[in-house]
């Protein structure tokens, strides 16, 4: 059987999963684990992916959130089966270089999207080049955001950008609220490319760029690639796996 570590979201119900899944089935530690089996919502998951990424063992999900698109359904029974049976879904991150006002550089990792927001009530102005060569010399909006195949039915979905097929090497770049020009609605992008944003006014028009859920204030120049070096697995049910949910959610009405 596979070494298996349980971590869970502090909610009381995760908790509660986590001793009755270490008392069935014992616990390894991560750093000795074969498999990690997460227990919350989404934004579990995406600080279990950033947490134990050093590891490189793969990352195993179930339901006990608000938001479970990347988990499992919650079933205690025959766990060691189940992940032997789960099929793998290679997730391979966007890293952000972000320039700030001051002078200093924040780099991140993003499983989901890499989103600039205006940090005030004036519209950002972005400048938006692709491989070096500018595509929108000056983008008035409330943001804009670059997401990956697994992020593609979160954030992006919500600014109206494309939903992704798994395993596309697809990216979406999609304006925040677009104000000019006005009938960019973003772009389908291959993941070897290079986007990078350059603030515009970034004193008057402050903007701030967020790596899933690592926050950086007063940027003034953000770059944004495909991690060629880092990757994490999610393993899923056959029956309800990643592929299939992220082909089902362009038929969600």
């Amino acid at each position: 059987m596979n070494r298996i570590a349980v971590v869970a979201a502090q909610t009381t119900e995760a908790q509660a999963a986590l001793a009755d899944l270490q008392q069935r089935y014992g616990t390894a530690t991560p750093d000795a684990a074969d498999v990690i089996v997460a227990l919350g919502g989404d934004g579990f998951m995406l600080r279990t992916l950033h947490r134990y990424l050093r590891h490189g063992v793969p990352v195993y999900g179930m339901k006990l959130g608000t938001v479970g698109f990347l988990m499992n359904q919650y079933r205690p029974e025959s766990l060691p089966e189940r992940i032997a049976r789960a099929q793998p879904a290679p997730l391979r991150p966007l890293t952000m270089e972000a320039q700030t006002e001051a002078g200093g550089t924040v780099s991140a990792l993003a499983f989901n999207e890499v989103s600039l927001l205006r940090q005030t009530k004036q519209a950002a102005h972005v400048r938006v080049d692709l491989n070096g060569a500018t595509k929108v010399p000056e983008l008035i909006c409330d943001g804009v955001l670059v997401a990956t195949a697994a992020g593609s039915t979160a954030y992006n979905l919500s600014a109206h950008g494309p939903i992704l097929p798994f395993g596309s090497a697809m990216l979406a770049l999609t304006p925040i609220s677009p104000f000019r020009p006005r009938r960019w609605r973003g772009a389908i992008l291959p993941a070897t490319v290079d986007v990078r944003f350059e603030i515009l006014d970034p004193y008057k028009r402050p903007v701030s760029a967020t790596a899933d859920s690592n926050e950086v204030r007063d940027v003034v120049d953000v770059r944004i690639r495909e991690s060629s070096e880092q990757t994490m697995t999610l393993l899923f049910d056959p029956e309800h796996n990643l592929e299939e949910r992220i082909l089902d959610e362009q038929f969600t009405f």
